[in-house]
């Protein structure tokens, strides 16, 4: 059978993110005048924030899992690279639009997601204004999103430039493994400043201001890496069944799995060393957190529900279904998880926006799933463009043999 190098958009893949997107701008055009020009506006804001930084960190977790494996030197990767390449690329739009989004709820006054913005006379918040200040904010986030662009091109540009230059002696392919190497070490210490310790303390946490965690940062990032691994294997397993990727077997696969099931395990460890420390503590000003997501006070736990729904689908079914090696090699059941876990910590990104900003009630309706899959309809239609552009296998790569031999 021949080997099929570049990705073919079909028609019905076309047409659904297409469609996605469509429902998507729908969802935010409807909702904009049925909430957001409203006396609270909150309720639009903090739905496109939700998704927008959930869907943003989900994709930019691809290239993390680039530079991560480089800088290990590991080559098992290597048969689907352009597909965690791919995905990467959705940083640039969806990138974009959290700007958008980000910009606005700083500027528009009539937008109170971020209460450190208006302190009047808060010595908690004047306290943390060093920090917590608009122009603070405006710029890491203008920083934080031109590094991933700028360092996620320049990791597929070095990628790329493979295809048609093959590597002409053992030292040139030393040397070009060097530059590779170097510039994932940069994207895992920009990664490292940003998913891993400021950025989720200023788009997330920073909503209640006066709440702090010192795990909150590595609980964002358990939990969209392991969102990002699973969307990762959903395209695998979705270009197999269209007879792409043919280096790329069960042993890749059970690779995968192996991280979706590892990482789910960390997201859990997280969950409960937070969550533990503060109920054991038993201190006011750490308790107010999880006022509207634990307790059974119908005026006040509103988000229990979620809450304990999100734990139980991103902890006890990957736990239980992945725990088994057959079921990692099995690509029905690698996809259904992938599905599982990405709708999972989806609800877990919602507790945590919006049981902060609208403590009182649950809000969830068609309006936040319309969004949501106009996000997944950008997803497709950026990776499916980016597949179409460079072969499925990168060429010359000088460790794609083994990527090719790789068993596990």
């Amino acid at each position: 059978m021949a080997i099929k190098e570049f990705f073919e958009i079909p028609k019905r893949y076309r047409t659904w993110s297409l469609a996605l997107m469509g429902v998507g701008v729908l969802s935010v055009i409807i909702g904009f005048f049925l909430y957001g020009t409203s006396e609270h506006p909150d309720r639009f804001w903090a739905a496109l924030l939700q998704n927008s930084v959930y869907f943003l960190l989900v994709v930019n977790a691809s290239m993390f899992f680039i530079c991560a494996t480089t800088l290990a030197w590991g080559s098992w990767q290597l048969t689907f690279s352009r597909v965690t390449e791919a995905i990467s690329t959705a940083v640039i739009p969806i990138g974009i639009i959290t700007a958008i989004i980000l910009i606005c709820l700083v500027t528009i006054p009539d937008i109170h997601i971020y209460h450190w913005l208006h302190p009047h006379g808060d010595k908690i918040l004047e306290g943390k204004s060093g920090f917590l200040n608009k122009g603070f904010f405006l710029v890491y986030t203008a920083l934080t999103l031109v590094g991933w662009i700028a360092l996620g091109a320049k990791m597929r540009k070095l990628s790329r430039s493979l295809d048609e230059n093959p590597l002409p002696s053992t030292e040139s392919a030393r040397k070009w493994l060097f530059k590779n190497t170097v510039w994932a070490a940069v994207f895992i210490v920009w990664f490292s400043l940003t998913v891993m310790s400021v950025v989720p303390w200023l788009w997330l946490m920073s909503i209640d201001a006066h709440w702090y965690s010192t795990m909150y940062s590595w609980y964002t990032f358990a939990s969209t890496f392991v969102a990002g691994i699973a969307l990762l294997s959903l395209f695998v397993v979705y270009l197999k069944n269209q007879n792409y990727l043919q280096y790329t077997n069960e042993e890749h696969l059970h690779d995968l799995g192996k991280f979706m099931f590892a990482f789910s395990i960390f997201w859990t460890y997280l969950w409960f060393a937070q969550y533990m420390l503060i109920w054991y503590a038993n201190i006011p000003e750490e308790t107010v957190y999880f006022r509207s997501r634990i307790t059974t006070d119908h005026e006040s736990g509103a988000y229990t529900g979620i809450f304990w729904f999100s734990f139980v689908i991103n902890f006890l079914a990957p736990f239980l279904i992945l725990m088994t090696r057959g079921s990692k090699r099995n690509y029905t059941t690698v996809a259904m998880l992938a599905i599982v876990i990405l709708v999972g910590h989806w609800f877990d990104f919602y507790q945590m926006v919006f049981a902060s900003v609208m403590k009182e009630h649950v809000t969830l309706n068609l309006f936040d799933f319309g969004v949501a899959a106009g996000f997944v309809g950008l997803i497709m239609f950026s990776v499916g463009r980016a597949l179409s552009k460079a072969p499925m296998a990168g060429r010359n790569h000088p460790l794609l043999k083994e990527s090719i031999i790789h068993h596990t």
